[in-house]
């Protein structure tokens, strides 16, 4: 007896005409996903096989409860056809967005729905055991309080910044303390299949499917957060690299400064143009005399967060408002320069900053006019992310789906 799509999914063991069967299954469901229901002759016309050959999958991945038979479809003549479509909750992927101070994390049917996302959870993102082993805890937790069977959760997916390795399971940023790959290490806390990303490329990739990307396929996502990272999209497709860390823009040496970034080197981008290049000019500001809607909250210069500035600038918080704006100037020349190697169609703006919108984008888009070639920068629009702070969970959650399915 053959085995179920899901079991054959999961193994390694798979071959032959099994092995192309699940391929031709996966073909099916990414029709369903992407497309929409359809009948066994459209089927037939996308795979280019004969309809016992359709009829057949069709048939197994029903048998799977994973498509269901729809009914008849209206025709013009004839025989009416049956329309085949996906049983949304048959399958489940989670996405876990981790940030410096909280987690994101949400969970999407096999239809790409996003059924349930919790944002904001409290959490401190530390290279050591104890934060690997609290990320852990945080993702079974959530996942014991779904009331979708853990049998039918087929991945889950979980963005880190820094260097990662998606191909290989490697995080050279967080958790490198095993020669053990960091997927399998969660895999085997959280007994499901584990897929780790970059954060800026998850993001990317979500807004790429259901964001504010409609139709360009040449398109760079800026995340911007306490550093600079980037998601790239070149002919509709995540762009990786030889060792895949493409993207790491916040590490251009841009300025002739002496501040040593997180990084080791000295003048980066992220020096001058990220989250915490604000947070340190904000702090010297205070000490030096400046005044904040902060201060009257009795909050110390040293004690000022990123989502302080970010609050105060969005009250209309003059000092806030003035830093983001120099911010923005050398984010935008940073922009500028990847104008012109990138010609792209499309530059995405993202992060925690993107939450002061005009406040960041202004200074921004007058920075990119002033440095980029202008038949390139005419020809490259600016928007702000659509999906705000669940772009990471989503792009996560499509991410394993894709990884499983496509």
């Amino acid at each position: 007896m053959d085995k179920p799509f899901l079991e054959e999914l999961n193994s390694d063991n798979v071959s032959g005409v099994a092995y192309k069967n699940v391929n031709l299954k996966k073909i099916v469901l990414g029709y369903f996903s992407n497309v929409g229901n359809a009948t066994i002759s459209d089927l037939c016309k996308e795979l280019n096989l004969s309809i016992p050959k359709v009829t057949t999958l069709i048939n197994d991945l029903i048998q799977d409860g994973l498509v269901q038979d729809y009914g008849k479809v209206e025709s013009t003549g004839g025989r009416k056809p049956n329309l085949y479509g996906l049983v949304p909750n048959s399958a489940f992927f989670i996405g876990v967005d981790v940030k410096h101070n909280h987690i994101n994390i949400g969970v999407s049917d096999l239809q790409k729905n996003l059924i349930k996302v919790e944002t904001g959870m409290p959490y401190q993102l530390k290279n050591n055991q104890e934060s690997l082993e609290s990320l852990c805890q945080i993702i079974n937790r959530f996942i014991s309080e779904l009331s979708v069977p853990k049998d039918k959760i087929l991945g889950v997916g979980v963005n880190l910044t820094g260097r990662i390795n998606y191909a290989t399971g490697y995080s050279y940023s967080f958790f490198y303390f095993n020669e053990e790959p960091l997927s399998r290490i969660i895999e085997a806390k959280v007994g499901i299949r584990v897929f780790i990303e970059n954060d800026s490329r998850a993001m990317a990739y979500g807004e790429f499917c259901v964001g504010n990307v409609k139709g360009e396929k040449d398109v760079l996502f800026l995340n911007l957060d306490y550093g600079i990272g980037m998601g790239i999209l070149i002919n509709g497709e995540l762009y990786y690299g030889k060792s895949g860390f493409s993207g790491e823009i916040g590490h251009i040496p841009l300025f002739d400064n002496e501040i040593i970034c997180h990084c080791g080197k000295k003048g980066c981008l992220e020096t001058e143009a990220s989250g915490s290049a604000l947070i340190r000019m904000f702090r010297e500001r205070l000490t030096e005399g400046s005044t904040s809607i902060i201060t009257r909250k009795n909050i110390l210069p040293n004690e000022v967060q990123l989502q302080h500035i970010i609050d105060a600038a969005n009250h209309d918080d003059v000092l806030a408002i003035e830093l983001l704006g120099t911010i923005g100037e050398h984010l935008g020349k940073g922009i500028a320069l990847l104008i012109n190697i990138f010609n792209p169609e499309l530059v995405i703006l993202g992060g925690s900053l993107a939450e002061t919108e005009d406040y960041i984008r202004l200074p921004i888009r007058s920075a990119m006019n002033k440095y980029s070639l202008s038949m390139l920068n005419n020809a490259t629009e600016l928007k702000m992310s659509r999906l705000g702070e669940q772009a990471g969970v989503i792009g996560a959650c499509l991410l394993v789906w894709k990884r499983l399915l496509a």
